[in-house]
């Protein structure tokens, strides 16, 4: 691609009208509810200028900064799989006439999303769920539609958070892949500017509409140099070196016990995912019962009736569902998809009101390994 280009608040801002010119809806960082989530953005008005988040096990509140960054906090609660993966969809409605009911099923949704402010472990997010939802048998037409006319406007990330460990997953703070168009935003005492570059043949026709000036070679490095500082603040830390080999080796480890006398099966880990993908389907009728619908739900492992099956539950105790969960994350997901689940974002150990945190949970596994010390728990279920 062609050197990045620079932009001001102003060209920014003429980036989002040029988008909506182009019938994208686009959907970024905003404040509401005393949180930063994904909203509508019609104008740089709408983003989160001034603010930032303070986030650790358990605890996150904004904070006001002593600029103006317009994407100077690290993740909300929400993540971008809300808009590609909804948490509720219909998939059918049926309708009875004279002959039985006659089925028809939901047609993709033809909305066109410009994702702006999305960071590199959330890039990496939807790589993953790219794999679940499109390369498999069975592809998820819903979920192939808005990918396929998605625009992603990604941002490196201006600082990390108490709770993020993305270069451990390899997956951040820097910007390399999935992007259209990728932005560092840089704020100097007497000027506030987005250096900018594109991924795609999209992005630089996008990019020649905004006529963002060349960039030089001080504005590079001044980026560059923002992004080696992020690297080096993160909150968090993971070995990843034998992961799998190590959890499959150490399903009755002891810290599987202390863990379940934490963890509340809330689901809020799981819900705030940016990867995890489990759903439910609920069946509905009108009170006639000539009217019958079909919805897809987001569900979670975390919930009693999610593993139930004739017999009754597979997973019945808590410890047995945090296992399954955090196994299946860091461990068997790679057999399933060839990546780990995790991209280090890390929003479940944020919003789990107790502060369970994984990267401690598999230090804790890493340090006293079964192998080493012969020591198990009496486990209920496999």
């Amino acid at each position: 691609m062609k050197k990045p280009g620079v932009i001001s608040k102003d060209g920014l801002n003429r980036l989002i009208q040029i988008l909506i010119g182009m019938g994208y809806q686009v959907i970024g960082p905003t404040v509401r509810d005393e949180a930063i989530i994904y909203g509508n953005i019609l104008s740089i008005e709408d983003l989160p200028a001034g603010w930032t988040d303070e986030q650790e096990g358990g605890t996150y509140r904004l904070k006001k900064r002593s600029d103006g960054a317009l994407f100077g906090y690290t993740l909300g609660p929400h993540s971008w799989k809300q808009f590609l993966h909804p948490p509720e969809r219909r998939l059918w409605q049926a309708q009875k006439d004279s002959s039985g009911f006659d089925i028809v099923p939901e047609k993709p949704d033809n909305i066109k999303y410009a994702f702006l402010g999305v960071r590199s472990c959330e890039l990496h997010a939807i790589a993953i769920q790219d794999k679940v939802f499109m390369q498999s048998p069975h592809t998820d037409l819903h979920y192939q539609s808005l990918r396929q006319n998605a625009l992603f406007l990604a941002v490196n990330c201006g600082q990390a958070g108490n709770t993020c460990f993305c270069v451990s997953m390899q997956t951040g703070p820097k910007v390399e892949t999935g992007h259209d168009l990728v932005l560092t935003e840089i704020l100097d005492t007497e000027s506030h500017s987005f250096l900018v570059s594109a991924g795609s043949a999209a992005g630089e026709n996008i990019l020649k509409a905004v006529k963002a000036k060349p960039a030089e070679d001080g504005e590079i490095k001044r980026a560059d140099e923002i992004v080696a500082i992020t690297t080096s603040q993160m909150g968090r830390k993971m070995e990843t070196d034998n992961i799998k080999e190590l959890l499959y080796e150490n399903i009755e480890h002891f810290a599987w016990d202390k863990i379940a006398e934490r963890c509340l099966s809330c689901a809020n880990c799981t819900m705030v995912c940016p990867t995890c993908f489990c759903s439910t389907v609920e069946d509905v009728t009108d009170i006639t019962g000539d009217h019958a619908e079909r919805w897809q739900k987001w569900d979670s492992c975390f919930t009693m009736d999610f593993s139930s099956i004739h017999g009754g539950a597979v997973r019945n105790s808590t410890k047995s569902r945090y296992r399954q969960w955090m196994t299946h994350k860091l461990a068997s997901w790679q057999d399933q998809f060839d990546t780990s689940g995790c991209v280090g974002c890390g929003r479940c150990i944020t919003w789990c009101p107790v502060g369970i945190d994984l990267t401690r949970e598999v230090s804790v596994i890493r340090e006293s390994p079964l192998s080493q010390t012969g020591n198990s728990s009496k486990s209920e279920e496999q």
